[in-house]
């Protein structure tokens, strides 16, 4: 993995301001290039968490479209961006784009793939996520992305609340310890934990399972998983070593965790912005103020330190694609 690894000074967090004095939703001034803004955002947050821990892996999930300088498939690739990166996510590259259990568009599928191609050729490990039913088109699925050299993981389940009973084991299973991103040839996304009681049930359903790689949300409802819990489940239930990411979400707040305030409600600090109305509870926010910025890194018990000193082996980057939700909305305000 090529990678730029930077020490610097991370800006202070401005003093004397209350945030929470600004009027609601206040119209930014002046041009904001948002998908600039966003790769901006996911280099500086790969600069702090790799000064404090070289091998420390980032995922971005979505947004394809920042890995060229354009935007578009016959741009210029974004070595920076591409740089700080470990890998990236897709969903629906081969299965379930817009219907769960329907190949995906042609179109889309072929513009999708011309991009991961762009990151992979940049030493990029490629993730996809499909969504699909009838064991045909799983293994449909697992065996495109094996063709191209992707790591799949295919499931029923859009929330990601659920470990697929087909196959009854990971594809390409193997009995190796993984300890970088590349050696990984499955994984699981398990991020929705409406289906367990309890973080230890959720955690003993994953340590019975022998996936490469697990991504699960840094909270069972509003709880932090204990030291034990996650080292546990950085081991195979064949007793081989794996890799443990949690999910960030750096374009969207969400009112579930530790760093809400009740008064936002009434009273929000200005990068606050409209709820996410397809997804209650998340609020769109201007990701390149610095108020939010350092709610997520840099700053004493914020976002990222907790779960770098909570013991994961990396981040997985949501939220990623809202710079299309203020584009488009920039475009009908115009």
């Amino acid at each position: 993995m090529k990678r730029i690894v930077f020490t610097f000074l991370f800006p202070l967090a401005l003093s004397g301001c209350d945030f929470d004095d600004v009027p609601r939703f206040v119209p930014e001034q002046g041009h904001t290039d948002y998908r600039q803004e966003m790769r901006d955002l996911v280099q500086d947050i790969s600069r702090y968490a790799k000064s404090v821990d070289s091998s420390f892996i980032i995922i971005p999930n979505g947004g394809v479209e920042l890995i060229t300088t354009n935007g578009k498939t016959n741009g210029t690739p974004d070595n920076a961006y591409l740089n700080a990166i470990d890998g990236i996510n897709q969903n629906g590259v081969f299965y379930g784009y817009s219907i769960i259990d329907q190949p995906t568009p042609e179109a889309e599928q072929e513009r999708l793939l011309d991009f991961l191609d762009i990151a992979q050729d940049d030493d990029v490990s490629i993730l996809v996520t499909d969504f699909a039913l009838s064991e045909v088109n799983i293994d449909d699925a697992y065996e495109l992305a094996e063709g191209a050299g992707y790591n799949a993981f295919v499931t029923d389940s859009r929330t990601l609340d659920d470990i697929p009973i087909y196959p009854p084991e990971p594809n390409e299973e193997n009995r190796n310890d993984i300890e970088q991103l590349l050696e990984a040839r499955n994984f699981l996304s398990l991020t929705n934990t409406r289906l367990y009681s309890t973080p230890q049930e959720l955690v003993d359903a994953i340590n019975d399972t022998n996936y490469d790689l697990i991504i699960i949300d840094f909270f069972f409802n509003g709880a932090a998983y204990t030291e034990d819990q996650i080292e546990s489940l950085k081991v195979k239930s064949d007793g081989g070593s794996r890799l443990l990411l949690t999910t960030m979400n750096i374009g969207q707040a969400e009112n579930d965790r530790f760093y809400w305030e009740s008064h936002w409600y009434s009273s929000p600090p200005s990068w606050l912005k409209e709820e996410d109305l397809s997804d209650r509870g998340h609020y769109y926010v201007n990701y390149w103020q610095e108020a939010w910025r350092d709610l997520l890194f840099g700053e004493t018990s914020d976002y990222l330190d907790k779960i770098l000193d909570a013991g994961f082996d990396g981040v997985f980057l949501e939220g990623i694609e809202v710079y299309e939700h203020l584009e488009e909305k920039k475009e009908s305000d115009q």
